[in-house]
């Protein structure tokens, strides 16, 4: 028995630090990795899983939090009118779905549910985010604003979605949120996006816990191993960050929240081809899996010469997030991309 959990904490360990590594190279929303990862290896139940995640997740991010307001990042009124929406739903999220049932099993399914439609709604987000950004460099972005008018009635509903959402299934905070602020208010730097991203969501991953642990308890077993993997895993990924190419991580991601959203599905009883087929749904996972490989980088290609870019090349995702808004400085990373490739 002691092997089995030495083995299971383990597993949580490398899946903490594979994940924060990720988190760290692309700032992409743990949960949305994490807690499938977690549901997949099996090491508990889904709600014990949910909890553990939005726990780590408190520790971590009120570290890059805390950095962030140092360097005075943040836009500290964005960010109180997203608390003020997100961290209320956030609460009342788990209380929703424990409302709904009393019943173990179908606790299970309902969450299985809700996560896997959470996944491939932040992965839709995810691969929208990429196209601002593309379209951003070469329409020409708008003028810069450190303190954009803020618009109180949206952004207090985004703070609700991204709550109910992160409340319910820990997946949201980093994802959805962050394509939502970058729709909103189009003139905020990368870093303040980022920034201010994280102070709001310190209360509400704290607040989701807090009610998660209130109904569901929190396993330590599942905690303390995961946050001994992802703490330093996501300091190894900001790290090693600048010198890895991005571009092909950020559509790998889309790609397994893709795949990982199809199982999950699977997984809470929504059986397309009837009960006791999970081979063939397995092949199905697999095949959405080959065929967005196939496709992803296509149809990103396509995107990128209907802006005036090549199909495969420079800029890449990264730089294209880096460059500022136009179309000059977007020809100048193609160019100096094309004189290192011709050089020996």
């Amino acid at each position: 028995m002691s092997e089995l959990l030495t083995l299971t904490a383990l597993s949580i360990v490398a899946a903490g630090f594979f994940v924060g590594i990720v988190v760290g190279l692309t700032g992409m929303g743990g949960g949305a990795l994490m807690t499938p990862a977690l549901i997949f290896l099996g090491v508990g139940h889904t709600a014990s899983i949910v909890t553990a995640d939005l726990t780590a997740a408190a520790i971590y991010k009120t570290g890059g939090a805390i950095t962030h307001a140092k360097e005075g990042s943040p836009n500290l009124r964005l960010a109180a009118w997203l608390i003020a929406g997100s961290v209320p739903m956030a609460f009342v999220g788990p209380y929703l779905v424990s409302w709904l049932t009393d019943d173990a099993e179908q606790l299970e399914q309902t969450l299985k549910l809700c996560i896997g439609i959470a996944l491939l709604f932040a992965a839709s987000t995810y691969a929208l985010r990429l196209y601002i950004n593309l379209r951003r460099v070469r329409s020409g972005a708008p003028t810069p604003e450190e303190n954009p008018r803020i618009r109180p009635v949206p952004t207090l509903l985004v703070g609700m979605l991204g709550g109910l959402l992160v409340g319910i299934t820990s997946v949201g905070s980093g994802s959805v949120i962050m394509i939502a602020l970058l729709m909103l208010y189009p003139g905020l730097s990368a870093v303040k996006l980022v920034g201010t991203d994280l102070v709001q969501a310190v209360p509400l991953v704290l607040s989701a816990a807090i009610a998660n642990i209130a109904i569901h308890g929190l396993d330590w077993d599942l905690l303390i191993p995961l946050v001994i993997g992802s703490v330093p895993g996501t300091i190894i990924g900001s790290r090693i960050a600048p010198r890895v190419p991005q571009s092909y991580i950020r559509r790998g991601i889309v790609v397994v929240l893709t795949m990982s959203g199809v199982a999950l599905l699977f997984k809470a009883g929504l059986h397309p081809f009837g009960e006791g087929h999970e081979t063939l749904e397995a092949i199905v996972v697999g095949g959405v899996g080959v065929v967005m490989l196939a496709l992803v980088p296509v149809v990103w290609g396509m995107l990128r010469k209907q802006h005036g870019l090549p199909m495969f090349g420079a800029p890449t995702v990264a730089e294209l997030e880096k460059l500022p808004g136009d179309r000059r400085a977007a020809r100048k990373a193609a160019a100096a991309h094309e004189r290192d490739a011709k050089q020996p």
